[in-house]
């Protein structure tokens, strides 16, 4: 019963996480975990007690880094080796567990700020770079010199990005160098102009610009990955970034430049066809894919104010990271909608491997509220705190006599008439009256026992008050390869 629901405890110890043993050089771990500043960033804090946070691939350097930091800092230091979602978001449950002051963590993350307040410092690696390979892929891309053009890349690649916008600058006169959305160190003052924050990057944008004006050239990724469409990282730039801007990756070791305007349409795709799904749905599963991310409860509470507006049923399940497995143990579902951060809710396997589709929020967003979405919205929003109130991108729903509620929708999959959502209201005024009847009838089932009831095997038949009433009698004894009275062969 315990595998049916979550991972059972033994898969936590029995799956590899890493080759055992040191996987960077000892002489290179001060340059590739960044630990002097790691080491001012516990000494400005004054802290007795913190954590450090690895992926499973970093989890062989864990030991060591621990050591450096301990002796150079006099600071007691915990290890998380594991977390119940992604490793791209901060565990501060894990850290308040241990007691911990403040948080170091290392490797990608979805700077996704925490549910509750805790000093962190991120290091995302540095990667190296071949300048002048990706600039001369960058110019045979963008012929145009005029034309505004955002430099992209992988937050371990981020760190170069400077460097290589110098050496195009002098011919280039519209460059514009995001930089990774970290979090400002205690008691800075923000920038003024406070620079646009949005897929967990910084874009110093100059006023009365947008960022629906630019072209982008992403810094990243590797030829050796088989499906570059699971990078979450560059799908969630795809996605959210304008549709009619030119969009081109290059492999910062070999300078290999790809044009992603075909993969982009391909997601996007992928995304309509999940929004017609959710359309069609009449139970909606919400899957709790975070519980370390700001106004997570927030967002779960408006999923089901969603669902209930269009008249589906749904039901939220906690199973920690979403499996096939696990998740083909609820049939009666149609879709599934992963309540995660950005990069987690687009890191899922592929869809062809679940029993039913796997949603992100703004997809439910789409299929739910007729009134999204609203002019000029970028064509895919991959945060959902993004959905929230108090968000330029957010829609409320209409009220409940609006037009938009009634308005005919086909559904591109089945070919059938949607009906309206069953909780509107009726405006005929004689739809108050009762009408005696004289059998009474249920008029509404739930979505559960009306699957149960269309399966062609139910269970086991009580046939309560069908079955003879008699006395106990003894049973067989033994184990089922041989009984005690069946002898001994």
């Amino acid at each position: 019963m315990e595998s049916t629901f979550s991972s059972p405890a033994e898969a936590a110890l029995q799956r590899e996480a890493g080759a055992g043993g040191l996987r960077t050089p000892l002489g290179d771990l001060d340059r590739v975990y960044e630990l002097e500043r790691v080491v001012g960033f516990v000494r400005d804090l004054g802290c007795q007690r913190v954590a450090l946070q690895f992926p499973d691939q970093l989890l062989g350097d864990a030991g060591a880094v621990a050591a450096r930091l301990e002796e150079a800092t006099g600071s007691k230091v915990f290890i998380l080796g594991d977390t119940a979602y992604g490793s791209c978001c901060v565990d501060v449950l894990g850290a308040e567990q241990a007691g911990a002051q403040a948080l170091v963590h290392f490797g990608p993350a979805c700077l996704s700020p925490p549910a509750r307040p805790l000093p962190i410092a991120f290091v995302l690696g540095q990667r190296s770079v071949a300048l002048e390979l990706c600039a001369k892929a960058f110019e045979a891309q963008n012929l145009d010199p005029t034309a505004p053009v955002v430099l992209l890349s992988e937050p371990a690649c981020a760190h170069a990005l400077e460097a290589l916008a110098t050496l195009l600058r002098p011919r280039y006169l519209d460059l514009l160098v995001s930089s990774p959305a970290l979090p400002l160190p205690v008691g800075s003052l923000n920038p003024d102009p406070e620079p646009l924050e949005r897929f967990g990057r910084r874009f110093p944008l100059a006023p009365g610009r947008c960022l629906e004006e630019y072209g982008a050239f992403y810094v990243g990724g590797s030829e050796a990955i088989s499906d570059p469409d699971l990078d979450p990282d560059l799908s969630r730039l795809l996605l959210g970034w304008a549709a009619g801007r030119p969009f081109s990756s290059c492999c910062p070791d070999t300078g290999r430049t790809q044009d992603e305007g075909a993969r982009a349409w391909r997601l996007r795709a992928r995304r309509h066809y999940l929004v017609e799904r959710a359309r069609d749905a009449r139970v909606v599963g919400l899957l709790a894919g975070t519980l370390g991310v700001a106004r997570h409860r927030e967002a779960l509470a408006h999923l089901r104010n969603l669902t209930q507006a269009a008249g589906k049923r749904s039901y939220v399940l906690a199973l920690g990271r979403p499996t096939p497995a696990k998740l083909a143990n609820f049939p009666e579902v149609d879709v599934f909608v992963l309540l995660a951060c950005p990069l987690g809710a687009l890191a899922t396997q592929p869809s062809g491997s679940f029993f039913r589709p796997v949603l992100a929020p703004c997809e439910l967003e789409a299929a739910c509220n007729p009134a999204w979405p609203p002019p000029g919205l970028a064509p895919h929003l991959t945060h959902y705190v993004d959905l929230l109130p108090g968000s330029p991108f957010h829609v409320p729903l209409p009220p409940p006599d609006s037009e938009l509620w009634d308005t005919p929708d086909v559904s591109l999959i089945t070919g059938d008439l949607r009906p309206p959502p069953a909780w509107k209201p009726s405006t005929d005024p004689g739809c108050s009256a009762l009408t005696p009847r004289p059998q009474l009838e249920l008029a509404e089932s739930s979505p559960a026992a009306s699957f149960l009831s269309s399966r062609s095997w139910q269970g086991l038949q009580p046939c309560l008050g069908q079955t003879p009433v008699t006395a106990a009698v003894s049973g067989r004894r033994g184990i089922a390869i041989a009984y005690e009275d069946e002898g001994s062969s």
